[in-house]
């Protein structure tokens, strides 16, 4: 009966450690992808800080990229808070698609 009991107990653990194996490397994995957006979506959210300097974001939203023959608009939409107030934040980072130098960054504020 001990025998079994231990069988039993090293089959669960052996499964369990399998399952924490699996998920672990899923975790690593997914924290190696970095979107290609990731780049544009730092330098909105420090220029956002920038002018924004009493305000808190408490959403981000990649909206999507326009892909132009000389330059690329990465656009994204940023929720602030700033006291009470809550608003939204559209920002479009215009860069040069070969040198990847930003030409222009464009804040627009919405209610939505």
């Amino acid at each position: 009966m001990k025998i079994f009991i231990s069988l039993q107990l090293l089959f669960g653990l052996f499964l369990f450690g399998n399952c924490l194996n699996f998920n672990t490397h899923i975790v690593t994995k997914a924290e190696q992808e970095m979107p290609p957006y990731a780049k544009w979506g730092q330098i909105a959210m420090k220029k956002t800080k920038e002018k924004y300097p009493n305000a808190d974001v408490i959403d981000y939203l990649h909206i999507g990229r326009e892909k132009g023959q000389e330059y690329s608009i990465e656009k994204f939409k940023l929720w602030l808070q700033k006291g009470s107030k809550e608003f939204g934040l559209f920002i479009d980072i215009k860069f040069n698609n070969e040198t990847e130098q930003i030409i222009d960054i464009n804040f627009r504020e919405t209610s939505r």
